[in-house]
């Protein structure tokens, strides 16, 4: 082992090294670690990284940090072996077939996050110094990146390497000052990597991620900041000395067993950054006095708050009970601030030695469950892994209240997947999409234009599913629009629903344009017939009722102008009376038994029935759809399932309306939001009481405080429903009501 003691002064200190790599692990783990350092070493040579530091001395700084968070022998192999397979291409063969499987599988998880590197410093660099982009959108790109960077490995132990490695570099730097790498390093880490290990849990690294990156940042600022430390370092430490005895004796006397009880280190950066968001001094801000309280029972902790509110005089507003509601990432402790007899505040954290592991550690601390499984502890170490994969989704990271924002706070880890545009942005997808999906979510006009796509350079194609971490370039006509068959869902050209939207939409809009055309041919025809080629067409609209000369275009190519008085309107005339029936063409039949008073035009004793999806009723405007041995299906026209319907048989819909007389009732759907308490449903069913309406439908949810409510009703004519939406919207803490 004498060639390996290259970064070390002798050879004890790096046999002491090695005790302090291997800790925690058994003999032949130990031995095995050994091994894997020593393979490292004969590999890197004097070979450096991007930054300038050697690989090697890199490596076995990552292995420390992984070690302090007493991660698996895997987890420290994978660390002292990370750069293995970009030097050799055999590489991941070979750590397999030497120190196994596992150890392989956390390297090449480490490999394929460093590939990210170019576009998640570009994305950061953007974000940070502004462009064309929209800063909530930049935000959103950042945030969609943190989910990638998740979403590339199937272990979390590799994100765990990513962050001591980039730990490691900053590190470096620290001790190897170079402005123009150190910046854009820093830049990314405050960005990506600090609020990664903070949502993670890994508080061990998160101070140093952020104190270091602030000190590259912000030179002068963290220098300021640690002067007004150092100034008052003595008097506080003397305070906390008197402080811990005097909270130890408190609490042996109230019986509380063995406590930890000592003042918490100071980090420049969260110290600086509550002075900014707070708007305060240095000397209001409640943590430069800080002390932890650790306990072995969890009633021991509100013990020992009683005792410390009992000391010194409670801050309003200032305590938070994260054991009672943990925090997202699942920390929980006591925190509270207290004003002592010098006027000064101090901040004071109280829990217990597990959630202290799970505060220190994070998500690290839960690997060691798997251990425990082994010994009849399933279940635990399923809970932990539920937890783990809730971790993931991110669900509360995202506060933008836009409705696109929402989109990215509800993708699930397990149920997205994260594909890179050739100008390196980042587009989240449901797992399954394919390139055509890929095109619509970038842009419409993109999805109408697809013809083909390259994913990593080679061409594929279009129903290929894409995987996370993979570039997609498409390849596009210069016009045109969409092929019939991306809407067989046989041939798996379409994945999500927006994209299928958008392409059936195209369709739609080229059936009206088809429509628009006709009509445009009728008029110019019958305004030659009468000598009348230089009519003004808008106003000849107007004078016809339409407001607008593409209505009266579809009038005349669906047979709903009259000529009769279109001709004496071209002439000059004024604006004539409606027409009898019988001068209409395609006139409308009479209504037929049974059905509601619905007529269908040009079309007479033809059975109809009411769409589910819709409700339509009395006097929504509505149309029909011809389906297969079930006559006519009566849908409102702006429905979305009847657009979907005319888009892919246009030949299929015929004009419907209501008839003089409409008999029976309707099922209407009426949708309520409130703020939930006790008698909410109670006082909006006697609405529906009085009112005399029959409720033949409920269906309530109540989450958070908020509740969402349906009932179904019967109504002979919408006419008579707006009364009740109003009395409804009365009830106290409805906040909307409307139909559906």
């Amino acid at each position: 082992m004498v060639s390996v003691v290259h970064s070390v002064a002798s050879q004890s200190d790096f046999e002491q090294f090695l005790v302090t790599l291997a800790a925690g692990l058994p003999a032949a783990d130990a031995a095995a670690l050994t091994r894997a350092v020593e393979y490292a070493w004969q590999s890197y040579g004097d070979r450096t990284l991007g930054s300038g530091e050697r690989i090697w001395s890199h490596a076995l700084g990552m292995a420390v940090i992984i070690a302090g968070l007493k991660l698996d022998v895997e987890s420290r192999m994978a660390a002292v072996l990370f750069a293995i397979a970009s030097i050799d291409e055999h590489g991941l063969a070979r750590i397999e077939e030497l120190f196994g499987k596992p150890a392989a599988h956390l390297v090449g998880g480490v490999s394929r996050l460093n590939k990210l590197h170019p576009i998640t410093r570009g994305v950061v660099a953007a974000n940070i110094e502004g462009g064309a982009v929209a800063p909530a959108e930049m935000k959103v790109q950042v945030e969609v990146l943190r989910k990638m960077l998740l979403a590339m490995v199937e272990d979390i132990r590799v994100v765990l390497l990513r962050l001591a490695s980039r730990t490691q570099t900053l590190r470096y730097y620290a001790a190897n000052p170079d402005d123009q790498m150190r910046f854009p390093v820093a830049r990314e880490t405050l960005e990506l990597y600090s609020p990664l290990a903070n949502r993670l849990g890994v508080w061990e690294l998160k101070w140093e991620l952020e104190d270091l990156s602030f000190r590259f940042l912000h030179p002068d600022t963290y220098r300021k900041v640690a002067r007004m430390l150092d100034e008052k370092r003595s008097e506080r430490e003397q305070f906390i000395v008197e402080a811990v005895a005097q909270v130890r004796r408190e609490l042996a006397a109230a019986g509380v067993a063995k406590p930890e009880v000592y003042g918490r280190p100071k980090h420049i950066y969260s110290i600086w950054n509550k002075m900014r968001k707070k708007g305060v001094e240095f000397s209001e801000v409640y943590d430069v006095r800080a002390l932890r309280i650790i306990v072995d029972d969890l009633k021991d902790c509100y013990t020992a708050l009683g005792i410390v509110h009992n000391l010194w005089t409670p801050i309003p507003k200032e305590f938070d009970d994260y054991i009672s509601n943990p925090k997202g990432n699942y920390y929980r402790s006591l925190h509270t601030a207290v004003r002592c007899p010098d006027g000064r505040s101090m901040e004071i954290q109280i829990r217990t030695w597990e959630m202290h592991r799970h505060a220190e550690l994070g998500v690290a601390a839960h690997w060691r469950y798997k251990e425990g499984s082994k010994r009849g502890h399933e279940d635990d170490y399923d809970e932990k892994i539920a937890w783990l994969r809730q971790l993931l989704t991110w669900k509360d990271e995202v506060t933008d209240s836009s409705d696109w924002v929402a989109h990215y706070k509800q993708a699930a880890l397990d149920e997205t997947i994260y594909v890179i545009t050739p100008q390196g942005k980042v587009v989240d997808l449901p797992q399954g999409a394919t390139p055509v999906d890929f095109a619509y979510r970038v842009h419409t006009d993109l999805g109408h234009r697809c013809r083909g796509a390259k994913v990593g350079g080679q061409l594929v194609s279009l129903n290929t599913a894409l995987e996370t971490g993979q570039q997609v370039e498409i390849i596009t006509a210069r016009q045109g629009g969409p092929s019939r068959d991306w809407l067989n869902p046989a041939l798996g050209y379409i994945h999500t629903k927006s994209a299928r939207l958008k392409a059936r939409n195209w369709f739609a809009s080229l059936a009206l344009e088809e429509t628009l055309s006709e009509g445009r041919s009728l008029i110019a025809k019958e305004l030659q017939r009468t000598g009348q080629t230089a009519a003004n067409i808008d106003e000849l609209s107007h004078k016809l009722g339409f407001s607008r000369a593409d209505d009266l275009y579809i009038a005349a190519a669906r047979g709903e102008l009259n000529q009769r008085q279109f001709q004496a309107v071209a002439r000059g005339g004024d604006i004539a009376e409606p027409p009898p029936p019988d001068e209409v063409i395609a006139r409308p039949s009479k209504p037929v038994d049974g059905n509601q008073g619905i007529l269908i035009v040009g079309i007479d004793k033809l059975l109809t029935q009411l769409a589910r999806c819709c409700k339509p009723a009395p006097p929504d405007d509505i149309q029909g759809f011809i389906t297969r041995g079930k006559g006519i299906s009566v849908h409102r026209s702006d429905c979305p399932n009847f657009a979907n319907l005319a888009a892919l048989h246009p030949e299929r819909v015929i004009e419907t309306g209501w008839g003089e007389r409409t008999t029976g009732v309707f099922a209407t759907d009426i949708i309520v939001d409130a703020h939930d308490r006790q008698g909410l449903l109670r006082d909006i069913s006697e609405i529906f009481t009085r009112e005399k309406l029959n409720v033949i439908g409920v269906n309530t949810q109540s989450k958070q405080g908020k509740a969402h409510m349906s009932f179904t009703v019967e109504v002979a004519n919408l006419n008579y429903l707006q009364r009740t939406l109003t009395l409804i919207h009365d009830v106290d803490g409805v906040v909307g009501v409307r139909r559906a």
